[in-house]
């Protein structure tokens, strides 16, 4: 592959998506890696765009099919993936791709890639703090927040295992930090 990887991962209301954005918007030819769920789309995400929607019998075809690069059931029955079809596309286009993914899928492609992906783990301040996130971002029930808290603590005891961990106590900091880290690893 001529382009490289970055990837991010962080657990739900870390930042990642803020931090993606943010790289996404600068100069450094990164174009974003739509993978693929069996989840419902929230309200203004595009398939396509945002992700790709498959019902859970469509995903699982894809997975017998051999079409998933990495791909892994996060909550029951609710899967997501990178397509290989996605890296083609973007290794066509000529650009650097942008990965944002859970722990496991983020170290499932740096361990396929190696030196030609960079893993950054994006850690919140603290379960505390991620807990008032995720309840001040309103699109989450109690029992959800409870499932994605439980995930963030087993998603945080694996990133170590990625290149570069950075804490999002201040957002502007944070978008600096993962700017110097990935425009460096670019060029």
């Amino acid at each position: 592959m001529q382009g490289k990887l970055v990837i991010i991962s962080a657990p739900s209301g870390a930042g990642k998506t803020t931090i993606v954005k943010h790289l996404l918007s600068s100069d450094l030819n990164l174009e974003f890696s739509v993978s693929a769920t069996t989840r419902s789309p929230r309200s203004g995400e595009r398939d396509g765009e945002d992700y790709y929607f498959f019902s859970v019998e469509e995903f699982r075809k894809r997975v017998r099919n051999d079409e998933f690069v990495e791909w892994e059931e996060v909550y029951k029955d609710h899967f997501y993936g990178t397509l290989k079809s996605e890296i083609d596309r973007l290794h066509k286009k000529g650009c650097h791709a942008i990965f944002d993914v859970d722990a496991s899928g983020g170290i499932n492609l740096k361990n396929k890639y190696g030196n030609q992906a960079i893993a950054i783990f994006i850690m919140p301040p603290s379960v505390k703090e991620l807990e008032m996130r995720l309840i001040n971002r309103g699109t989450d029930s109690p029992d959800k927040i409870k499932m994605r808290i439980e995930k963030a603590q087993t998603e945080m005891k694996l990133a170590n295992q990625y290149d570069f961990v950075i804490v999002n106590r201040e957002l502007d900091r944070a978008l600096a930090e993962t700017f110097a880290i990935v425009s460096s690893f670019l060029t």
